[in-house]
């Protein structure tokens, strides 16, 4: 696409959140380049979505080519007792979805001369009218509008608020992706093209389907998809659970194929003292679970002079919302909208963009909060093993 407005957009981050700005900078005339500081691609990330509105939006408005549907059709909920047997069905249409199968179609949409891996920003300048990065390789890009899509731990929020970090919410997310030919029938008869949840005190899991490893929505090539929540003390037990198998320790997450054995054993046998039966077997058939720490962040500000923060650089609420992505979709969109309405003019579309998602954040931040404290400490702080033992902290 030629650059028809004269403008020229910086992205630092390449995930969802800079491919979701890029796309949509890109379909209203700017030049946009994206750096992302990953010399890999980043195609073997995460794990299910649910597809909400903004996301189906911003795909339509960018002109991203697609086959419907972008995801797999959930029709109804099921609640699991703890032997197994289904407590509560409930209808409720959903589409699932991957975080794969939204990054690789985002990927091939946007031009991959300006998508630049293994760049990772060490400053910034601004004046009035532009704002420029500045690598650690020594190298510099300048344009009109900075964008730090550069998740939980952003480098351009570290710049421009440097006292504003993620906190740990007091659990992780365990999560783990099950070929669908892999897992036993009776089992999938269950999970299949349902979301699935099993609840206890202090602590929940859930599953859906989701596309393939290839993108595939052909029924015995997609995935069964599981998040599962556990509580664990920042003080005694996150740097063990957040230490990988190599001893490295991580920020926030550790990716399929590096939790530590003695972590994963642990998991693993965990998972088959508390949870319900079909869900003991969905975890057992997992190959490489993966682990996340749910985090907190909030903002007082999004937009300084020509650079912005959006997404998780900005706000991280707690997945239970299920709308860290769409949240990335929305200031994305709204920029587009903002820029459009103001003719380009970055001053005043930041004015017009900023207020409305910090409401959007500050909004879902708060509801993420509120639906984790519901599930995770009702019972106090502890796991389901001590309060079934020793009663609630």
């Amino acid at each position: 696409m030629m650059n028809k407005t004269g403008k020229r957009a910086i992205v630092i981050g390449g995930s969802l959140g800079g491919l979701f700005t890029g796309i949509l900078l890109r379909s209203i005339g700017w030049e946009v380049n994206i750096y992302e500081r990953s010399p890999h691609n980043l195609d073997s990330r995460g794990g299910g979505i649910v597809l909400q509105p903004e996301i189906v939006e911003a795909f339509e408005r960018a002109g991203v080519a697609y086959e419907a549907p972008l995801g797999v059709v959930a029709r109804e909920r099921f609640y699991l007792k703890q032997d197994g047997s289904i407590a509560t069905v409930m209808p409720m249409r959903q589409t699932l979805t991957s975080w794969n199968f939204l990054y690789g179609t985002m990927g091939r949409h946007f031009p991959a001369e300006c998508y630049h891996q293994g760049k990772t920003l060490k400053a910034l300048r601004q004046d009035d009218e532009q704002v420029t990065a500045i690598f650690a390789d020594g190298t510099s890009d300048t344009g009109d509008l900075l964008i730090g899509a550069d998740g939980a731990n952003s480098t351009v929020r570290q710049l421009l608020l440097p006292s504003y970090e993620p906190h740990y919410a007091g659990y992780v997310a365990y999560r783990g992706l099950v070929n669908e030919r892999e897992l036993d029938k009776k089992t999938a008869a269950i999970f299949t093209e349902r979301f699935v949840f099993y609840q206890f005190p202090n602590s929940h899991i859930l599953q859906y389907v989701v596309p393939g490893e290839d993108e595939s929505f052909v029924p015995g090539e997609r995935r069964f998809n599981w998040v599962w929540y556990v509580n664990y003390d920042e003080a005694t037990e996150l740097t063990s659970i957040l230490t990988d198998r190599d001893g490295k320790r991580r920020d926030y997450s550790i990716p399929p194929g590096k939790i530590a054995s003695q972590i994963e054993e642990q998991m693993r046998s965990y998972a088959d003292r508390v949870l319900a039966p079909p869900f003991q077997r969905l975890v057992a058939a997992t190959k490489e679970p993966f682990v996340q720490a749910i985090l907190d962040l909030g903002v007082p500000q999004m937009a300084f002079n020509s650079t912005i923060l959006v997404g998780d650089a900005a706000f991280i609420p707690r997945p239970h919302t299920a709308a860290g992505v769409s949240k990335a979709a929305a200031n994305a969109i709204a920029l587009a909208d903002a820029l459009v309405t103001q003719n380009h003019d970055v001053k005043k579309a930041l004015d017009e963009w900023e207020n409305d998602q910090l409401r959007l954040g500050m909004h879902l931040w708060k509801a993420g909060e509120d639906l984790g404290e519901r599930s995770q400490f009702m019972y106090g702080k502890k796991r389901f093993d001590d309060i079934s033992t020793s009663g609630a902290a």
